[in-house]
């Protein structure tokens, strides 16, 4: 499966993706730079990183959502393209629309980095369909401004329609009813909070956060 990594000014998670992406599909991924203005033919997902896009001026990831390779994404989601944003990549995508609601800063006000407990909310996606619906995973965080926000109508709507992916188990960062990750209305965008990309193997802690993509790679049969 091809893939493909947007890399912003700021980013510094982009490698943690494209190594993931590599280790899984045994194809690199094509690092596509935030001022180019189109994507790699064939692409079976579109990575987009955590890190700093843009240094988190004005909010996190809306300098980013501007960029002209988004444009390009935007199409391709679109069109039925598998995206994926983690952290930061989760911001971009809710700037551009793709994705509902806002990332707030932690209710606490500090950076959280550590392992936390998740529930796997909906397994009805390309991305979570080698989970069980229910169960509990152990994925890390690295965020300052994770507290995802949707006014109630919206979260209502996520919950009814079933586009809550992750939640956490623990309260995290004051993020609306625990929501860790949500899908699009096609459900081929996702974005979410923790990094599966840092567990995907045993040297990692764990490989809660290998099978996100596996089932993915499975779903498109490459």
């Amino acid at each position: 499966m091809k893939t493909a990594v947007i890399v912003f000014p700021g980013s510094n998670c982009d490698r943690d993706l494209a190594v993931a992406l590599e280790a899984v599909t045994g194809v690199k991924p094509a690092m596509v730079w935030h001022g180019d203005s189109e994507l790699p033919e064939g692409l079976g997902l579109i990575g987009v990183p955590g890190g700093f896009s843009y240094g988190d001026y004005l909010r996190c990831g809306a300098i980013a959502a501007r960029s002209p390779i988004m444009r390009a994404v935007v199409d391709a989601a679109n069109k039925g393209t598998p995206v994926f944003g983690v952290c930061n990549g989760f911001q971009v995508l809710a700037e551009t629309g793709l994705l509902p609601g806002a990332l707030m800063r932690n209710r606490s006000l500090n950076f959280v980095c550590r392992d936390v407990n998740l529930e796997v909310a909906n397994t009805d996606s390309a991305f979570t369909r080698l989970y069980e619906q229910g169960e509990t995973i152990r994925i890390p965080v690295a965020h300052h401004d994770g507290n995802y926000f949707a006014d109630a109508d919206t979260l209502d709507r996520l919950e009814g329609e079933g586009r809550v992916a992750f939640r956490y188990a623990e309260d995290v960062n004051g993020s609306a009813r625990n929501i860790a990750g949500v899908l699009n209305e096609k459900r081929n965008v996702l974005g979410m909070m923790p990094h599966p990309e840092r567990r995907i193997e045993a040297a990692h802690g764990g490989d809660h956060g290998r099978r996100l993509f596996e089932g993915l790679l499975e779903m498109v049969g490459a």
